[in-house]
């Protein structure tokens, strides 16, 4: 992934907030905290890991998929947005 360097410092930046998510179940669950405190954490730390998915999809799909629209006669990166309007639906 060569091409996310540019991006290198943001996505490692999210990693390591989802890293200090996930520590903090952890020590949740170690302490015996409420079971709607842990859902709450796990599902902030899910939609983290999510936002970092659609990142990097996102940019894969840009990068590396092949544009096929100009076979079938749409604008040029019709089908790279429209595939990435329907990732990003799918995370929200």
């Amino acid at each position: 992934m060569s091409h996310t360097i540019r991006d290198k410092q943001k996505l490692l930046n999210r990693v390591r907030r989802i890293r200090g998510q996930v520590d903090a179940i952890e020590r949740a669950l170690e302490g015996e905290s409420e079971c709607g405190d842990i859902l709450q954490q796990i599902t902030g730390c899910r939609g983290a890991m999510n936002g970092l998915l659609g990142v990097v999809l996102e940019d894969y799909i840009r990068t590396h998929l092949v544009d096929s629209d100009a076979d079938h006669g749409a604008g040029p990166g019709d089908a790279q947005q429209q595939l990435i309007d329907v990732v990003h639906s799918y995370f929200k």
